[in-house]
């Protein structure tokens, strides 16, 4: 893949970066791309751009309080940063632990944590907990860290009382972690207007910020319009805001990502001939991803839940034809492969042989210029740092033209990344 990340960089001066959002979500402003031609509104106008009878797809996925402070008796700080559970491996299954669990993390300051444990004391509720944290060593680029907690009640009045979960622990003595470009701390405000209004699951270490615009008084607006609604679950890491560092796109590395996905959702997306309108670059790799699950599928229907995760480059390979007896035969030239429909349904397949409601999997998808767009057929965005995987995500939606979009947007003073203004691209 001979993409040069040089060609996708601009000037974002700092002034353009939004430090908080505006006051009413719904009042951001909203660049509108269809087909080319660019115009602006505000965001509370979207679904007058939509069309009656499409289907919407959003995350629905919750930005956990990630950022754990402790302090060591010589008062030195070291922070610890959630990414991903890693016993139990499970989402929920971690949060709902009860007294130990332990986290894939990436840990500050660590060269003042070389050995032995962080302790700190914490107020859930009205019962107080020593929570305890243990360095076990490097895993991959991250730090595997065992946490544990235990009740110091000195009575007796709490024996036999199950423990606090894991997810009070981090509600308690967690912060919610902001961008770092924002170059601020986290405030009480941001612990509201960081979440979408429908976010439900929690996982993520950043939001959906495509999300952040929508209100009450919107989602009511695109529901009287006969717009259906389905929710995806992708927790975004803290790779989303990894930089393309290498000078070609080849050499990057895409973190992974956990996605889960209902059977009811993949029926709806069939019912729309696996057609959708992608709140957020989260949804889009979501949906994306779900297609190259079901090509998978129908090749080797009797694949495993490990089997069914998504490379990076596993898209390009699979219209290349790489592995079958095409091989060598660009498939989109002919106009062959499966629709979208045929994937889903192995998807559904699948899922009813294992006697199961929800796909779990995960995806490193990456999505650059020359992708084939298989389920997105309408893009809400907002606009991206320079150089960065979401804006070749961009670019390969617009077939290029992100430049003229990005100039209009800079030029026309929205506010850029986060807490920025909003895009819908239509290509």
């Amino acid at each position: 893949m001979d993409i040069n990340i040089s060609d996708y960089n601009y000037t974002l001066p700092d002034e353009r970066i939004a430090k908080y959002p505006v006051e009413k979500r719904d009042h951001s402003k909203l660049l509108v791309y269809n087909h080319g031609d660019i115009s602006e509104d505000f965001f509370y106008n979207l679904p007058e751009y939509l069309p009656a009878g499409a289907l919407m797809v959003y995350n629905n996925t919750r930005v956990i309080r990630a950022r754990l402070l402790f302090r060591k008796p010589t008062g030195a700080h070291i922070e610890i940063f959630l990414l991903e559970p890693y016993s139990p491996a499970d989402y929920e299954q971690n949060f709902q632990s009860s007294q130990q669990c332990s986290w894939l993390c990436l840990v500050g300051n660590q060269k003042k944590w070389k050995e032995g444990e962080l302790q700190r004391v914490l107020q859930v509720g009205e019962r107080e907990f020593v929570l305890t944290a243990t360095h076990l060593g490097p895993h991959g680029t991250s730090q595997l860290i065992e946490f544990r907690w235990e009740s110091v009640a000195s009575d007796s009045s709490h024996v036999g009382k199950a423990g606090c979960s894991f997810s009070e622990i981090i509600d308690a003595a967690g912060e919610l972690p902001i961008p770092p470009y924002l170059n601020r701390q986290t405030e009480e405000s941001d612990n509201t207007t960081y979440q979408t209004v429908y976010s439900r699951i929690k996982g993520s270490v950043a939001a959906p910020t495509a999300g952040l615009h929508f209100t009450p008084e919107v989602l009511s607006a695109i529901d009287e319009k006969g717009i259906e609604r389905e929710e995806v679950t992708l927790h975004v890491g803290a790779g989303t805001f990894r930089p393309v560092k290498s000078e070609n796109v080849a050499d990057h590395e895409m973190h992974s990502e956990h996605i889960s996905v209902t059977r009811d959702t993949i029926l709806r997306l069939i019912a729309h001939e696996g057609k959708a309108i992608a709140v957020g670059t989260t949804s889009v790799r979501t949906l994306e991803s779900l297609y190259y699950v079901g090509c998978k599928l129908l090749r080797q229907p009797d694949l495993t839940k490990e089997q069914l995760d998504v490379a990076q480059w596993e898209p390009y390979e699979e219209e290349r034809g790489e592995g079958s007896e095409e091989s060598g035969v660009r498939r989109e030239e002919r106009g062959e492969g499966p629709s979208a429909k045929e994937a889903l349904q192995a998807i559904v397949d699948w899922l009813d042989r294992h006697q199961l409601t929800t796909l779990h999997t995960a995806t490193r998808i990456i999505i650059v210029p020359g992708y084939r767009y298989r389920i997105v057929q309408m893009l809400i965005t907002n606009f991206h740092q320079p150089q960065s995987t979401l804006l070749l995500l961009v670019s390969a939606f617009l077939r290029g033209d992100w430049r003229r979009v990005y100039d209009y947007a800079l030029s026309h003073d929205f506010r850029f990344l986060s807490y920025g203004d909003s895009s819908l691209l239509i290509p």
